[in-house]
């Protein structure tokens, strides 16, 4: 569950949550779940996706 807490500027809240939601990739698959999506397609998104996580991964892992 995302929270936003509102002191005041309610613009500043709104940048906060859009923010938060493009960090947890809310968007992204909201944006991806508006239409059907063939098997194959899906297949390679997902191979893709997870080749990303690992570059990601070793990426990180070799920075310290």
């Amino acid at each position: 569950m995302i929270e936003v807490e509102v002191k005041g500027d309610l613009e500043y809240a709104i940048r906060q949550l859009k923010k938060k939601l493009q960090i947890d990739g809310i968007k992204r698959e909201l944006k991806r779940r508006e239409a059907y999506e063939k098997p194959s397609i899906k297949k390679r998104r997902k191979s893709a996706e997870a080749l990303r996580k690992l570059r990601k991964y070793n990426r990180l892992k070799n920075r310290f």
